[in-house]
């Protein structure tokens, strides 16, 4: 489909055709919901941004139906596909499921919200690419979202016809049986947990729980409590050099499957989702502590496919189906046919030229489940790599549906701190939603235009175009950093001679400040009006501020001179971190954060 270039949609539909006329629902007019079981189309109702009165009488009089919802489970359409037929005298979306009949409003919505009380009469039939189409927000290094923010990012995701959300968990669930670990995080609690559930049931979102299950325990193993069961009790040398702190639970330790087992226990009747994502990804000190013996004698693979096999074994015990990241297994490509086929292996990689080609055929071969995981670019960068991102998601998109993946799990991460306001990662968000629905549009042409108009409610297109533009500001420099972006790198480390910064040009941190200046000057004159309006407001002069800090902390790493007030800079540039972290976040982590930059 060409969409039509005074119509913004996201994700792009399927089919597309505009008709002659249009369609006013004003006026005293009905929402009829037409099937056996109303009450399954009343979360769909209530999406379509239309205010109108919602009944289920068959006898309501023709003209008094202003929009139609119609479930036809013989009309052979996918779970969540949809038709949408926009007339002259009605409005009508037929689906076969009550999950369909949600995305066609969601599609309804984005028309209403462009084209007011004159609605442009048209024909959509759509339907989704993958199955399972998910976002994962890091909420252990180190944000926690206050719930009102976690709320909000249900309602863009689900307007984007995103069905699967998890936050990803080291330490920041409240445990009952553990609080010293999560005492100063301020975590997700239980109730809370309930509560998100069920907003996201109501949203036809599946909240999965997510709780590390291998590497990435830093947090639990550094406390004496739990050290004993630490590869590296006291760190030691790993793959990715000296680590000064426990690492990894190690499987050498007969403690470590039943603390394991006592967290499911605790976590796993929060949810009603059947799946749990365990995590066990960069296990990079397995092998050079408590179970070296034990790897020398078996192998560091094979030590680790077992222990990923006894996990497998308190999930499945559980009555859940185990997600796991695929990193470590995917480099024994031999080992992958003794997976069980009930398993999922999540496929992950960052850059816009990840394999996913090459690696999700090794576990489509091997009849092994599974999702491609791209991510949103956004960690380690400030503002983004919009350009990598869109590479990364459409690459993962393309090449997880060509070999057969059941869902693409998009993933924001919080490395060094989450110095990224939340706003940031809505780009990425909606690339994923757009790429997994529909993979053949060419994102770039409309994701600024509909991030302005379906995530700020902007419709001088000019704040989504700020958000795009200055996830490119990296692109200025002609060196690539993997995972992060030279602007970051600037104020974020202080290594002597740093490796990230050779061949780096002062002229380049020069060009990167008139390019802010000129995305400033553009932005003027946006009149964003969604929700949460005036904290992105304030979010993009915190970006502002600390990009025009990364040009001046560039130069000093260079070799420059410090300039006149930079230190008192840095510690403004604290404050106002401190300030925007919690116009949508708990304090707990922030201090943490605060730690990671250099100035």
């Amino acid at each position: 489909m060409t969409q039509d270039s005074t119509l913004y949609l996201a994700p792009v539909p399927k089919k597309f055709s505009m008709r002659q006329g249009e369609n006013n629902p004003t006026g005293k007019k009905y929402i009829q919901l037409v099937t056996d079981e109303p009450q399954c189309l009343m979360p769909a109702a209530k999406q379509t941004g239309l205010d109108l009165e919602i009944s289920a009488s068959p006898l309501a009089p023709k003209e008094l139906v202003g929009l139609r919802f119609i479930i036809d489970v013989a009309a052979g359409m996918p779970v969540d596909g949809y038709k949408l037929v926009i007339k002259p005298d009605v409005i009508e979306i037929t689906s076969s499921t009550p999950a369909g009949a949600f995305y066609g409003a969601c599609t309804l919505k984005q028309i209403t919200r462009q084209s007011g009380k004159k609605l442009p009469c048209l024909v959509i039939s759509d339907w989704p690419d993958l199955a399972e189409r998910g976002v994962m927000l890091d909420i252990s290094r180190d944000k926690v979202p206050t719930m009102e923010t976690l709320y909000h990012l249900i309602d863009l995701l689900a307007e984007w016809k995103i069905n699967q959300f998890q936050l990803y968990t080291e330490h920041t669930f409240a445990y009952l049986a553990h609080p010293t670990v999560w005492e100063h995080a301020s975590p997700m609690t239980g109730e809370q947990i309930l509560q998100l559930d069920a907003y996201c049931r109501e949203k036809f979102i599946e909240l999965v729980p997510n709780q590390n299950s291998f590497g990435h325990l830093r947090r639990w193993l550094k406390h004496d409590k739990y050290r004993p069961m630490a590869e590296l009790p006291h760190g030691g040398n790993t793959d990715w050099g000296y680590m000064d702190e426990p690492y990894s639970i190690s499987p050498a330790s007969k403690k470590s499957l039943p603390f394991l087992a006592g967290l499911y226990d605790e976590l796993l009747p929060h949810f009603t989702s059947c799946s749990i994502n365990v995590g066990c990804d960069e296990t990079v000190d397995l092998g050079f502590g408590r179970s070296k013996k034990l790897c020398k004698e078996r192998g560091t693979d094979r030590v680790y496919l077992d222990f990923l096999m006894g996990i497998y074994k308190l999930v499945t015990e559980r009555g859940r189906t185990m997600q796991f990241w695929g990193d470590i297994i995917i480099r024994h490509p031999e080992l992958i046919p003794e997976l069980p086929k009930d398993i999922v292996a999540l496929e992950w990689g960052y850059e816009a030229k990840h394999p996913f080609a090459e690696n999700s055929a090794k576990f489509a071969e091997s009849g092994i489940p599974f999702y491609v995981c791209p991510g949103t670019s956004a960690w380690s960068t400030l503002t983004g790599r919009t350009e990598n991102a869109i590479g990364n998601i459409a690459n993962a998109a393309k090449n997880g549906l060509a070999n057969g993946a059941i869902g693409m799990l998009n993933t924001s991460w919080g490395d060094n701190g989450h110095w990224n306001p939340n706003s940031v990662e809505y780009l990425g968000f909606m690339a994923g939603a757009m790429a997994s629905w529909n993979s053949k549009p060419d994102m770039k042409k409309t994701i600024a235009q509909n991030l302005s108009i379906h995530a700020f409610g902007d419709m001088t297109l000019k704040s989504g175009k700020a958000f795009y533009d200055l996830g490119n500001a990296y692109l200025i420099f002609k060196k690539r950093a993997f995972n992060c972006a030279i602007p970051w790198i600037a104020i974020f480390r202080d290594k002597e001679n740093d490796p990230l910064l050779k061949n780096i040009k002062s002229e380049e941190f020069d060009e990167m400040e008139d390019f802010l200046k000129d995305i400033e000057k553009n932005l003027s004159g946006e009149k964003m009006t969604s929700s949460d309006a005036d904290i992105v407001r304030q979010e993009l002069a915190f970006l502002f501020n600390i990009m025009h800090l990364s040009v001046k902390g560039g130069k000093v790493r260079l070799g420059g001179p410090k300039p006149s007030g930079f230190d008192a800079e840095g510690a403004q540039i604290k404050d106002e971190h401190r300030k925007v972290w919690l116009l949508r976040n708990r304090p707990g982590g922030l201090e943490d954060s605060i730690k990671n930059i250099k100035v």
